[in-house]
């Protein structure tokens, strides 16, 4: 599916005569998160015309009964209902206040009513789990919070979730990643409707960057071990606390799967049911975090934290490594260290290095097959080739990236979104 709004044939969708793109309604409701919730207050509600920003209007709207408290204890009175909703050719969700809860179905009504006559609907953070709520994102790519992602995508399967990203356009619906990455998402807003001088004056009097990437500011290295909290009381939560313990050891899926006592394709199933990612991927990506851990705080050389991580050798740590966090082992390890100056200063940013690796080391991680894993790559992590069909596979049907590719070495590529990165080669 293409990234590019003109591509979108729902974003052709005629707006109602009553809308108007330029009136925004922001949708809050009671127990919502005060820095989202005022991200959009911000850049659509301040009149900045003397500094080139076209305005706005927006319509602050309850999605449900006040009173609504937010952070703090702080109570907040709506001036506009849901009937305001009505009004606006652009319709925000900053924030929900608990991925656990069902979003007030008169609030998801008056969102799938605003979306059919055309409206512009937005969701920041953990507003992408009202718009799914809502049915909006089905088929659709989509990103939110990483620590939420994996709930997203077993909640809602038919969403193509992706958490690398800072933020998503798919046209008339369009989701953002935590926290800031939605002043990211409405200034790509601010610079589809009004162009890039507009966005960038904003940005000017906001003191943020006009234009932020995943990779500028090290988003894809936001690795970590979190699984959705129903995991706690499900059987494979014992099977999966014993990967955790042995990565150091050379096993596969087939050995989780006879743990678990199920078949493979039970395994697998239940596996992506639970955690929004196929076992292979999510086997993949443990032991590249566990290298990523032994880099910062080891001597250990690139061999030996293979060895220790159940790489078979370091050819398949450099190239999973690249893969995942955009630097070989090395270069993160070197770059970590830089950033860590003993006065305890701020860490600049990962630039990670570029460089081509050796011809051998290509063929053996099969370069130039876009996201599928190779037998021979596969082997070095301790995988049988029997299992490259399953790796030939996206990460998984939930988190299946929806994304463009890179044009180097890919051919025709989709166009690159601003605020989403380029997948590295390789």
């Amino acid at each position: 599916m293409s990234q590019d709004s003109a591509a979108v044939p729902d974003a052709a969708r005629k707006l109602a005569a009553r809308r108007r793109r330029e009136i925004v309604a922001v949708l809050l409701f009671s127990g919502g998160p005060i820095f989202e919730s005022s991200i959009p207050l911000s850049v659509f509600g301040i009149d900045r015309q003397d500094a080139g920003v076209p305005r706005y209007r927006l319509l602050v709207c309850a999605g449900e009964d006040a009173p609504l408290r937010t952070t703090g204890g702080l109570e907040l009175s709506a001036p506009y209902g849901l009937e305001a909703i009505s009004r606006a050719g652009t319709v925000v969700v900053p924030a929900w206040r608990s991925i656990t809860q069902a979003p007030p179905p008169a609030a998801l009504d008056a969102l799938r009513r605003a979306h059919e006559e055309g409206a512009r609907i937005v969701g920041l953070c953990t507003g992408a789990f009202v718009l799914a709520a809502a049915g909006l994102l089905d088929g659709r790519p989509a990103t939110t919070h990483w620590m939420y992602a994996p709930t997203l995508a077993k909640r809602y399967p038919s969403v193509h979730v992706d958490p690398r990203e800072l933020f998503v356009d798919d046209g008339d619906v369009l989701t953002s990643a935590g926290t800031a990455a939605g002043i990211d998402l409405c200034l790509h807003i601010v610079r589809t409707d009004h162009g890039a001088d507009a966005a960038n004056a904003l940005a000017r009097r906001l003191v943020v960057p006009p234009r932020r990437t995943a990779s500028d500011m090290g988003h894809q290295r936001y690795l970590d071990r979190s699984l959705p909290e129903e995991i706690g009381a499900d059987p494979l939560a014992e099977v999966v606390a014993w990967a955790l313990e042995h990565l150091h050891e050379q096993f596969d899926v087939e050995t989780l799967a006879a743990r678990a006592y199920m078949s493979r394709r039970t395994f697998d199933r239940r596996f992506r049911s639970l955690t929004g990612s196929a076992p292979l991927q999510w086997l993949i990506t443990q032991r590249v975090l566990q290298a990523q851990r032994l880099l910062e705080t080891s001597d250990y050389s690139v061999d030996e934290v293979a060895g220790r991580c159940g790489f078979r050798s370091p050819v398949a740590l450099r190239g999973h490594f690249r893969r995942q966090l955009g630097a070989s082992p090395a270069a993160y390890r070197a770059a970590y260290r830089a950033r860590r100056p003993q006065n305890g200063g701020s860490e600049p940013a990962l630039r990670p290095e570029r460089a081509e690796r050796p011809e051998r080391e290509r063929a053996a991680l099969g370069a130039g097959s876009g996201d599928r894993y190779s037998a021979a790559a596969l082997a070095g992590h301790g995988l049988a080739t029997a299992e490259a069909a399953e790796a030939g596979k996206p990460q998984s049907d939930a988190y299946a990236s929806r994304l463009p590719e890179s044009p180097v070495g890919r051919g025709a590529g989709r166009p690159v979104l601003p605020g989403q990165r380029e997948r590295p080669v390789g």
